[in-house]
């Protein structure tokens, strides 16, 4: 099924490597997620010192969650990552696996620097805002 997300851009602002802004429309499911985390089934973080790895393990379970919901990638209208780094190499290191894993779905997103995670060793986590048809 098509997703309802309606990505936005404007060309009076600069260009991004994702959506400025994203719409459903009225009637649409709304999913809110909870942050994914890079936890394996046992509940251990992956890959500690690794921010590739965390945020690829992140998007692994987003996706599990989105399914759960009767979503996908493609259902999601907005991101939030938090990786716990004051180095902006470190956010563009988990974002660039976040960007390619949504590719042409660059859904609006803010990535943030954070000073420490819940989990020991985690390093990076993963909100997500998704919209289905009702």
């Amino acid at each position: 099924m098509p997703s309802v997300v309606q990505l936005i851009r404007s060309s009076s602002l600069a260009t991004a490597p994702y959506a400025y802004a994203a719409t459903a429309p009225a009637g649409s499911r709304l999913v809110f997620l909870a942050g994914s985390c890079p936890l394996d089934d046992d509940g251990a973080t992956v890959g500690p010192g690794d921010y590739a790895a965390q945020a690829a393990r992140c998007l692994e379970n987003l996706r599990s969650a989105l399914a759960a919901a009767g979503c996908e990638l493609a259902d999601v209208i907005s991101t939030r990552v938090l990786v716990a780094s004051t180095s902006q190499r470190d956010l563009v290191t988990a974002w660039d696996v976040v960007h390619d894993a949504f590719g042409a779905h660059d859904v609006p997103s803010t990535l943030l620097g954070v000073t420490v995670l819940g989990y020991p060793d985690q390093l990076v986590e993963i909100e997500a805002v998704a919209a289905v048809s009702a």
